[in-house]
Protein backbone atom coordinates (compact mmCIF):
# COMPACT_ATOMS: atom_id res chain seq x y z
CA UNK A 1 0.00 0.00 0.00
CA UNK A 2 1.30 3.41 -0.96
CA UNK A 3 1.73 5.87 1.87
CA UNK A 4 0.45 9.42 2.09
CA UNK A 5 2.30 12.58 3.01
CA UNK A 6 0.63 15.30 5.08
CA UNK A 7 0.20 19.01 4.30
CA UNK A 8 2.28 20.05 1.30
CA UNK A 9 2.56 23.34 -0.54
CA UNK A 10 3.38 24.04 -4.15
CA UNK A 11 3.36 26.75 -6.78
CA UNK A 12 4.22 27.68 -10.31
CA UNK A 13 7.48 29.48 -11.13
CA UNK A 14 6.04 33.01 -10.95
CA UNK A 15 3.67 32.44 -8.01
CA UNK A 16 0.44 33.25 -9.89
CA UNK A 17 -0.71 29.72 -8.97
CA UNK A 18 -0.08 28.49 -5.44
CA UNK A 19 -1.76 25.76 -3.45
CA UNK A 20 -1.82 23.57 -0.37
CA UNK A 21 -2.78 19.92 -0.42
CA UNK A 22 -3.66 17.97 2.73
CA UNK A 23 -2.48 14.51 1.63
CA UNK A 24 -0.43 13.48 -1.40
CA UNK A 25 0.73 10.07 -2.52
CA UNK A 26 4.38 9.45 -1.60
CA UNK A 27 5.15 7.85 -4.95
CA UNK A 28 5.72 9.64 -8.23
CA UNK A 29 4.55 8.25 -11.56
CA UNK A 30 6.71 9.17 -14.53
CA UNK A 31 4.84 9.26 -17.84
CA UNK A 32 6.76 9.01 -21.13
CA UNK A 33 3.82 9.41 -23.54
CA UNK A 34 4.20 11.92 -26.36
CA UNK A 35 1.53 14.26 -24.97
CA UNK A 36 3.21 14.48 -21.56
CA UNK A 37 6.59 14.99 -23.20
CA UNK A 38 5.20 17.87 -25.26
CA UNK A 39 3.47 19.65 -22.39
CA UNK A 40 6.34 19.26 -19.94
CA UNK A 41 9.32 19.56 -22.27
CA UNK A 42 10.65 16.11 -21.34
CA UNK A 43 8.46 13.76 -19.29
CA UNK A 44 5.68 14.19 -16.75
CA UNK A 45 6.46 13.27 -13.15
CA UNK A 46 3.51 13.54 -10.80
CA UNK A 47 2.15 12.51 -7.47
CA UNK A 48 -1.58 12.25 -6.79
CA UNK A 49 -4.15 13.59 -4.34
CA UNK A 50 -7.89 13.83 -3.88
CA UNK A 51 -9.14 16.98 -5.58
CA UNK A 52 -11.06 17.85 -2.41
CA UNK A 53 -7.74 17.93 -0.50
CA UNK A 54 -6.39 20.67 -2.79
CA UNK A 55 -6.85 24.34 -1.84
CA UNK A 56 -5.68 27.16 -4.07
CA UNK A 57 -4.11 30.05 -2.17
CA UNK A 58 -3.49 31.88 -5.46
CA UNK A 59 -5.16 31.03 -8.76
CA UNK A 60 -4.86 34.22 -10.84
CA UNK A 61 -2.72 32.44 -13.43
CA UNK A 62 -4.49 29.07 -13.41
CA UNK A 63 -5.90 27.90 -16.73
CA UNK A 64 -7.15 24.50 -17.81
CA UNK A 65 -6.49 22.97 -21.22
CA UNK A 66 -8.73 20.13 -22.48
CA UNK A 67 -5.90 17.88 -23.67
CA UNK A 68 -8.32 15.14 -24.78
CA UNK A 69 -12.00 14.29 -24.58
CA UNK A 70 -11.37 12.63 -21.23
CA UNK A 71 -8.75 14.77 -19.46
CA UNK A 72 -7.50 18.28 -18.83
CA UNK A 73 -4.22 19.87 -17.79
CA UNK A 74 -3.78 22.81 -15.44
CA UNK A 75 -1.01 25.30 -16.08
CA UNK A 76 0.01 28.85 -15.27
CA UNK A 77 -0.87 31.20 -18.12
CA UNK A 78 1.74 33.72 -16.90
CA UNK A 79 4.91 31.62 -16.62
CA UNK A 80 3.86 28.45 -18.47
CA UNK A 81 4.43 26.01 -15.61
CA UNK A 82 2.68 22.68 -16.19
CA UNK A 83 1.08 21.85 -12.84
CA UNK A 84 -1.88 19.44 -12.94
CA UNK A 85 -3.43 16.56 -14.84
CA UNK A 86 -7.00 15.46 -14.19
CA UNK A 87 -9.32 12.95 -15.81
CA UNK A 88 -12.76 14.56 -16.30
CA UNK A 89 -14.62 12.02 -14.17
CA UNK A 90 -11.92 11.51 -11.53
CA UNK A 91 -12.14 12.52 -7.87
CA UNK A 92 -8.36 12.90 -7.77
CA UNK A 93 -5.73 15.04 -9.47
CA UNK A 94 -2.18 14.51 -10.67
CA UNK A 95 0.18 17.16 -9.29
CA UNK A 96 3.56 17.85 -10.89
CA UNK A 97 6.23 16.71 -8.44
CA UNK A 98 8.53 19.51 -9.55
CA UNK A 99 6.17 22.27 -8.39
CA UNK A 100 6.08 21.06 -4.77
CA UNK A 101 8.07 23.00 -2.17
CA UNK A 102 9.33 19.89 -0.33
CA UNK A 103 9.93 16.68 -2.26
CA UNK A 104 12.15 14.97 0.32
CA UNK A 105 9.61 12.23 1.12
CA UNK A 106 8.74 11.44 -2.51
CA UNK A 107 10.13 8.54 -4.54
CA UNK A 108 9.54 7.24 -8.04
CA UNK A 109 7.02 4.41 -7.94
CA UNK A 110 6.64 3.55 -11.63
CA UNK A 111 7.18 4.61 -15.21
CA UNK A 112 4.30 4.43 -17.69
CA UNK A 113 4.05 4.54 -21.50
CA UNK A 114 7.76 3.77 -21.72
CA UNK A 115 7.29 2.37 -25.23
CA UNK A 116 6.52 5.96 -26.31
CA UNK A 117 9.63 7.49 -24.71
CA UNK A 118 11.86 9.88 -26.63
CA UNK A 119 14.74 8.38 -28.59
CA UNK A 120 17.23 10.73 -26.94
CA UNK A 121 17.23 9.12 -23.48
CA UNK A 122 17.77 5.66 -22.00
CA UNK A 123 15.07 3.33 -20.82
CA UNK A 124 14.47 4.00 -17.09
CA UNK A 125 15.75 1.50 -14.57
CA UNK A 126 14.89 3.06 -11.22
CA UNK A 127 11.35 1.69 -10.74
CA UNK A 128 8.70 -0.61 -12.21
CA UNK A 129 8.14 -0.05 -15.92
CA UNK A 130 4.78 -0.38 -17.66
CA UNK A 131 4.77 -0.21 -21.42
CA UNK A 132 1.20 1.14 -21.46
CA UNK A 133 -0.41 3.29 -18.77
Amino acid sequence: MTGRIGMTKGRCECGAVAFEVRHIRETVTVCHCSQCRRTSGHLWASTHARFDDLTFTQDAGLHWYASSETAKRGFCARCGSSLFYRMNDESGIGIAAGCLDDTSALRIGKHIFVADKGDYYARPGDADVFEAG
